[in-house]
């Protein structure tokens, strides 16, 4: 007996991957989806979705790349998918405003792509869907910012030497911003770990400090710390991470999330030559000595 067939198309998982990342380049689309085959051949799928009005695309300043994003048809067509259920963001309005956002957006991917590359080689289970950007979560309202926009939570299942579950902020620092708004980051992080929301028009009370910490209602525990820097001389960067695990020591409450979380930073670069398993990362508190993500 003929059964219909449980996977899903190239054309339903390029769309799929356009809609979750946002905006994607040709290469990165290959990379994902069909790494094994010639790269000509991803564009047998990408043409015609733009050709059906599903995606568009912008051409990258003079590099002559592309990258692809979802026209309004597309987003509608991808809203109910169980695989993006909670994951879609508002649809990029014009090709001018995809490539506005294009260096933020893609240099994420590139680090999504490290990960990608090292858990095929290694053979965990790490896909092109567990990396998903932008990630909102409210703060209490004490004064600073009033939520946590995470650039984005990685989901990694290690299966040697023994089957291990990994959850990771990450943070993509291109050296776009002061080094001091960078550290501040941590802060904001350090305010979600503590934060226990109450209930509206009452203060809290001795049975209130056993209730539920926000982060909790999401995670099984506090996902890992990542921050990523690229966009800088090495020398730039490197300061840039002392930055970093200064503000870990400095104040009192970051200090108090590095004795509970890992903590760590990384050159992008790095993690693209070498993988992000190599010994690439600096804690951000206590030594200094490089090591994998996973063992910060």
């Amino acid at each position: 007996m003929l059964q219909p067939p449980t996977e899903d198309t190239h054309a339903h998982q390029a769309l799929a991957l356009i809609a979750q990342h946002r905006l994607l380049t040709t290469n990165q689309i290959h990379h994902m989806l069909t790494p094994d085959t010639p790269p000509r051949k991803i564009h047998k799928v990408l043409v015609p979705l733009r050709e059906q009005g599903l995606t568009d695309q912008t051409a990258l300043g003079k590099s002559g790349l592309q990258a692809h994003f979802l026209t309004p048809a597309g987003h509608q067509t991808v809203s109910d998918w169980p695989e993006l259920r909670g994951r879609t963001s508002a649809p990029i309005p014009s090709p001018a405003a995809a490539s506005l956002r294009a260096a933020h957006t893609l240099t994420g991917v590139r680090a999504h792509l490290a990960f990608l590359t090292q858990a095929r080689t290694r053979g965990d289970e790490y896909h092109p869907l567990d990396w998903v950007p932008e990630v909102t979560h409210r703060l209490p309202d004490t004064g600073g910012e009033d939520r946590l926009i995470a650039d984005a939570v990685l989901h990694y299942t290690a299966t040697r030497p023994r089957r291990l579950q990994y959850r990771a902020f990450v943070e993509i620092d291109r050296a776009t911003m002061s080094s001091e708004r960078l550290a501040r980051k941590l802060i904001t992080y350090a305010r979600f770990h503590a934060y226990t929301p109450q209930p509206i028009g009452r203060r809290g009370t001795v049975a209130d400090q056993a209730a539920m910490l926000a982060w909790q209602r999401t995670y099984p525990r506090f996902p890992r710390i990542l921050f990523i820097l690229t966009g800088a001389p090495r020398p730039t960067l490197a300061h840039r991470i002392t930055d970093l695990r200064h503000m870990t020591a400095d104040h009192d409450l970051v200090r108090q999330l590095a004795a509970h979380v890992p903590l760590g930073a990384a050159i992008l670069e790095d993690i693209e030559t070498q993988g992000p398993h190599a010994k690439v990362w600096t804690p951000l508190a206590g030594s200094t000595e490089p090591r994998s993500w996973t063992q910060l």
